[in-house]
């Protein structure tokens, strides 16, 4: 898939969404992200949440890079099968990434479809010079994700484990 505008969508709910064949990407409201932290029962990730929206309060003008976005199928709207976020934005123009499905939404391309899509976005902002992200070793499924993507590892280790960088689509 080639990205290009055709792929941005206006959505009078979302603000800005980014489009795939069957998935919609849009980052939440701070009300959306609220009630993820209430309903979030691992400390860890109600932990990484609050931070989420503290720097969408924080950074209003840069929010896309903090918030929370989800991934919603666009022929059963409402339906979200994962999320993901940028961990914002840093001085030298990078961006990690962290990802995840929901129970049930696996092993059905989604994260591949939804990464691959907003990869090639994140990459035409201007701002955006790197896009890193990390998964435990253990993770396998996660790391395939990346791979088919166009992640390769740095051959640093993060606090989850190995990191990786974006070099391009492997259909590129």
């Amino acid at each position: 898939m080639e990205f290009n505008d055709d792929h941005c969508i206006a959505n009078r709910e979302h603000g800005f969404a980014i489009e795939t064949e069957r998935l919609i990407l849009y980052p939440t409201a701070n009300e959306s992200m609220e009630l993820l932290i209430a309903a979030e029962h691992d400390a860890e990730m109600k932990q990484a949440y609050s931070e989420m929206l503290q720097g969408c309060v924080q950074n209003p003008n840069e929010r896309i890079w903090y918030a929370v976005w989800y991934i919603e199928l666009k022929n059963s709207p409402r339906t979200i099968v994962g999320d993901f976020c940028f961990k914002g934005l840093n001085a030298d123009g990078t961006v990690e990434i962290g990802y995840g499905l929901y129970d049930g939404c696996c092993g059905r391309g989604y994260m591949t479809e939804a990464l691959e899509a907003v990869c090639k976005w994140a990459v035409l902002q201007p701002r955006v010079k790197r896009i890193e992200a990390e998964t435990a070793p253990e993770n396998t499924a996660s790391r395939r994700v990346l791979f088919r993507v166009g992640f390769m590892p740095t051959g640093a280790i993060g606090e989850e484990g190995p990191r990786f960088v974006f070099l391009s689509t492997p259909n590129n």
